[in-house]
C-alpha cells in the first residue's frame, strides 16, 4: 500500500510538470486542426446530405409544418448544423485522445525514467506493435468478460463491482505493460504482473472511475448542450489531464517494482556461498 501511495503523489507532482501540462493540451490542438480541415473539405456536402435525409421523412415534415403554425419553423435551420456538431465532435474527441494516448504513453514513461530512474537499465523490446498487438487482446478479453457477466448485472450488488473489475483489469494490463515495454523483459514483466496483481487491479479501478469524473459536466442537462463551446475543450483537457496522471501512477509504480526486483535478483547473485563444516565421523 505504501508504494501505491508513493507512486500517486509523485504521480500527482508530476502532472505540474510543464510538460506534463504542455502535453495535455495536445488534443486540443488536434480537435481545432481536424475539425477546420473536415469543415473546409466536407462541411457542406455533410450539412446537403443530412438536409435531404430529414427532408425525405414523411413524419418529419408534419413536425416542421407543426413548429410553423407554433411560430418556431426557424428552429428546422438550426437542427441540421446542430446534429453534424452533435454526431463528429464524439468521433473528433475520441479519435484525438486515442492519438494523444499513444504519443503521450511513451513520453510519460521517459519523463519518469529520466528523471527517476536514470540508472534503471533498458532492457524491453520497446516495440510499438507489440504494445498494440497487447491492447487489442487485453480489450478482447474485457469485452468477452462483459459479455459473459451480464447475467450477473441483474444481480444488483454484482452491476456495481462487475463491470468496474473488468476496466480496471483493462487498465492496469495495458497501462502497467506500456510503463513497462521499455525497461522489463517478458520474465520481468511476468514476475511483476503475478506479484502486484492486486495492487495493479485496485490502481486500475481508481483510474476507471477517476476517468468517468469529466462526463459529470454534462449532467447539466440542458445548460450543458448550452455551454458545449465550453465544455467539449474542458472535458477533453480534463480527459488528457487524467489519462496522464494514470500513465504516470503506473509509470513510477511499475518502474520501482522492476527497480525492486532486479536489486533483488543482484543480491542473490552476490550473496557469499554457504560454508559446510564437515564432520569426519569414526565408524565403530
Amino acid at each position: 500500500m505504501n508504494a501505491v501511495l508513493d507512486a500517486f503523489w509523485r504521480s500527482v507532482a508530476y502532472c505540474l510538470h510543464p510538460k506534463v501540462i504542455l502535453w495535455s493540451f495536445l488534443p486540443l490542438v488536434l480537435m481545432v486542426g481536424v475539425t477546420a480541415g473536415l469543415g473546409y473539405f466536407y462541411l457542406d456536402a455533410l450539412l446537403d446530405t443530412v438536409h435531404r435525409l430529414l427532408e425525405s421523412m414523411d413524419w418529419l415534415q408534419m413536425l416542421w409544418a407543426w413548429l410553423e403554425s407554433m411560430g418556431v419553423g426557424k428552429l428546422k435551420t438550426v437542427l441540421v448544423p446542430l446534429l453534424v456538431i452533435l454526431v463528429l465532435t464524439p468521433v473528433v474527441v475520441v479519435a484525438c485522445l486515442l492519438v494523444v494516448a499513444t504519443l503521450m504513453a511513451p513520453m510519460l514513461v521517459g519523463l519518469v525514467g529520466k528523471r527517476r530512474f536514470p540508472e534503471l537499465e533498458k532492457q524491453g523490446s520497446g516495440s510499438y506493435l507489440l504494445s498494440v498487438g497487447w491492447a487489442l487482446v487485453s480489450t478482447l478479453a474485457a469485452l468477452l468478460a462483459l459479455i459473459i457477466s451480464l447475467p450477473l448485472w441483474l444481480i444488483p450488488p454484482l452491476v456495481l463491482v462487475l463491470p468496474p473489475l473488468i476496466w480496471g483489469w483493462l487498465t492496469y494490463r495495458v497501462m502497467a505493460f506500456d510503463a513497462l515495454s521499455d525497461y522489463a523483459t517478458r520474465a520481468e514483466r511476468q514476475v511483476i504482473f503475478e506479484r502486484h496483481r492486486w495492487p495493479l487491479l485496485a490502481m486500475g479501478v481508481f483510474a476507471g472511475y477517476l476517468g468517468a469524473a469529466p462526463s459529470l459536466v454534462w449532467s447539466f442537462g440542458f445548460v450543458a448542450v448550452a455551454l458545449a463551446p465550453v465544455l467539449v475543450p474542458v472535458s477533453i483537457w480534463l480527459y488528457t489531464l487524467l489519462f496522464a496522471f494514470s500513465s504516470l501512477w503506473f509509470t513510477h509504480y511499475g518502474l520501482k517494482a522492476l527497480q525492486d526486483l532486479r536489486a533483488e535478483a543482484t543480491a542473490v547473485v552476490m550473496a557469499p556461498p554457504v560454508s559446510l563444516d564437515v564432520v569426519d565421523v569414526e565408524v565403530l
